[in-house]
């Protein structure tokens, strides 16, 4: 009997633009409440955006306000900045 060759869903960042695999990727999600948090999960309800594990990648994503058009919605500079430390966490690990 043949082996049912899995598919691996791909996901682009929205930092460097690269496609990857789902899990080697962070996700930014905007719940439905309009909180924005990092979703370890990778399931949770809300819109998402894919990032890599990287800083630039983030920085690149900011800068280019692809984080805040993939979301839908302004990013206020406090959650940034939560975010940013979130991120340095997940880049060391």
């Amino acid at each position: 009997m043949a082996q049912k060759i899995k598919k691996v869903p791909m996901r682009r960042c929205v930092g460097c633009m690269e496609k990857y695999e789902k899990g080697e990727l962070v996700r930014v999600l905007r719940t439905p409440e309009g909180n924005v948090k990092i979703d370890a999960t990778g399931r949770a309800n809300g819109r998402g955006a894919y990032l890599c594990k990287k800083r630039a990648c983030f920085e690149k994503a900011l800068k280019n306000r692809g984080l805040e058009r993939s979301l839908g919605m302004k990013i206020p500079e406090p959650v940034v900045e939560e975010l940013k430390k979130e991120m340095d966490a997940l880049e060391s690990t």
